[in-house]
């Protein structure tokens, strides 16, 4: 199965990289603007357009979530953001996974999580995030 995979590489301290992985504050000022729920392991993250089961979460090391509804293409997939400490950054090595074919829409995701992930940076460095519904668009109603 075909999977989405980025590296980012953010000034920031794996403290700080997983707060805004792994609290609905966080995730609200890069991904998503109205993400609900609850980030503790087994509980539901609501992020409108689709929900992610936490999987996993370690601090300062890994968050994962298994997106149990959402866009057909989603469901069943694996999200994970493993943090690499190297001198003055953190690395964000993210991971969509279990796609079921490598299809045009899985292009557009792979191209709006980079843009995602860059919003996460500039959210940590310059407090800019550009979360959903602001985020940069890629295609006309995107």
């Amino acid at each position: 199965m075909p999977d989405i995979l980025h590296r980012v590489g953010i000034k920031s301290t794996p403290q700080k990289v997983f707060k805004a992985l792994s609290t609905i504050d966080g995730l609200s000022h890069w991904w998503v603007v109205d993400t609900k729920g609850s980030t503790k392991q087994g509980r539901i993250i609501d992020f409108g357009f689709a929900d992610m089961r936490v999987v996993e979460s370690k601090p300062n090391k890994i968050v994962k979530w298994k997106c149990v509804d959402g866009p057909k293409e989603w469901v069943g997939t694996d999200l994970t953001f493993e943090l690499k400490a190297k001198k003055d950054q953190t690395f964000v090595l993210f991971t969509h996974a279990n796609w079921k074919k490598p299809d045009e829409f899985m292009r557009h995701c792979s191209t709006k999580w980079a843009t995602f992930l860059l919003s996460l940076k500039n959210w940590l460095e310059r407090e800019e995030g550009r979360p959903a519904p602001y985020d940069a668009k890629i295609s006309v109603g995107d």
